[in-house]
């Protein structure tokens, strides 16, 4: 197939999509900081060290050229001008994007949905052609946007395929939302306090769904803008009870009308009044993308490696950055105490 480079190979989804892609006949290069391999990648993976800032050590790993970049870890315009920097001996591009991008009609995204009514309601599915947040350095989701923007009017130099990923889960995940259930159940906490009813969604995308896209858009390059996401949406809800499952415990759920009834209780990393649920349809038409994992499939995977890493430790060691971007998510006091009432 050609020669392809992975940068940030170590990472959730590089892991999956560098075996991905050298399974597929790939001579694949793994670049990350530390210039570790995985045990599941074929012997033939060749592994380098390169910081994603340094742009000639990241020249270097590209070397005399390749047929296809993979960039795991790309976060702003930035970036975008380091790529097509290598235009020359790069073929095409793959680069994940995400779905915080969009906005909906009247100007609500993530950024605004700490605003009275700021939640955006997208249409459901949303679609490659809805409308997304304008370019700035304000935050993750205007650099993404500006991202984007720069590699999309560089295609003619280096065709690049945007993969807008939706709630990544798997092993390896820094931010796993499926932690909110897997440790409330190792406290042997048997109720639940569910905003919105337990109906929000928030399209999860699995890393090996993310993969198989990564492998089938080396092989076709092109300058598009694709979803990302498992071919399910489940509700918070449904998710709760398939954590159960994997973990053979019971849990009863107290639904609320509406928001968290307090700060730190029934408040989801996946809780949102209106949902977020993405279209697959152009990348099984651009792609003939079908889904090779479901999120029920995949989830014991998930929620053993989330047992791991929290054997013999607060999360908020293990997890800092969930506790960075959702506060205290298990302040049973609190909840305790609203149950009361």
């Amino acid at each position: 197939m050609g020669r392809a480079v992975v940068i940030g190979a170590t990472g959730q989804i590089g892991r999956v999509a560098v075996e991905a892609l050298a399974t597929d006949g790939w001579e694949v290069t793994a670049v990350s900081r530390g210039g570790g391999r995985d045990e599941s990648w074929p012997d033939g993976v060749r592994t380098a060290r390169a910081d994603r800032a340094d742009d000639l050590a990241l020249a270097d790993a590209v070397g005399d050229g390749c047929d296809v970049l993979v960039d795991m870890v790309a976060y702003g315009p930035e970036h975008a001008r380091q790529l097509t920097k290598l235009a020359g001996r790069v073929g095409s591009a793959v680069v994940i994007s995400s779905v915080s991008v969009y906005e909906d009609d009247k100007g609500r995204n993530f950024d605004t949905q700490e605003q009275p009514d700021g939640f955006p309601e997208y249409p459901v599915p949303v679609s490659e052609d809805q409308r997304t947040i304008a370019p700035g350095e304000t935050s993750y989701s205007t650099r993404k946007a500006g991202l984007e923007r720069e590699l999309l009017a560089a295609a003619d130099e280096l065709p690049t395929t945007l993969l807008r990923a939706g709630a990544i889960h798997g092993p390896h995940c820094r931010t796993p939302r499926e932690l909110y259930f897997v440790k409330r159940n190792l406290d042997g906490r048997r109720r639940r306090v569910l905003a919105y009813r337990g109906e929000s969604r928030f399209h999860p995308a699995s890393v090996h769904n993310i993969a198989e896209l990564v492998r089938l858009a080396a092989r076709r390059p092109g300058a598009r803008v694709l979803n990302a996401v498992d071919p399910e949406a489940p509700t918070v809800a449904e998710i709760a009870v398939a954590v159960d499952a994997v973990m053979g415990v019971e849990t009863e759920s107290v639904l609320v009308d509406g928001p968290a009834p307090a700060e730190t209780v029934g408040d989801t990393p996946w809780s949102v009044p209106h949902p977020v649920v993405c279209d697959m349809a152009a990348a099984e038409r651009e792609l003939g993308y079908r889904a090779v994992a479901r999120y029920a499939r995949t989830l014991p995977d998930t929620v053993a490696w989330i047992e791991r890493q929290l054997a013999g430790r607060d999360w908020r060691e293990a997890y800092p950055k969930m506790f960075q971007n959702y506060g205290d998510l298990f302040d049973y006091a609190a909840e305790d105490a609203w149950l009361r009432t």
